[in-house]
């Protein structure tokens, strides 16, 4: 059985992705802040577009680390369950083989 310790992502790697959300976070409003402004001054012209791309780049990584983290901090809380597999079944064939209490019965 693993350790209490143990996470799906070490503790180093979601302290990173915390600073870089947070880098986001300033990226995404420092863009839209000036996509804004081009857009007021210069509508329509090529540097209001380019801002409005990199505030749509900036906002889409900042909403997928968000995302990230709080399915980590679910993981940790125990609210997501793991994912099993159902045991696989036999179909059919050897007669040996059999899986279900109907064909054991059978068997006896």
């Amino acid at each position: 059985m693993a350790a209490e310790s143990d996470h799906p992502m070490p503790q180093r790697g979601v302290r990173q992705l915390r600073r870089i959300r947070a880098f986001y976070a300033v990226a995404a409003s420092g863009w839209a802040v000036l996509a804004a402004w081009e857009g007021w001054v210069h509508p329509g012209s090529r540097p209001m577009w380019l801002s409005v791309l990199f505030l749509a780049v900036f906002t889409g990584l900042l909403t997928m680390t968000t995302r990230w983290l709080q399915g980590q901090d679910q993981d940790r809380a125990g609210v997501r369950e793991v994912r099993t597999t159902p045991p696989a079944r036999h179909a059919g064939g050897a007669p040996w083989f059999v899986t279900t209490a109907t064909g054991r019965a059978g068997e006896r």
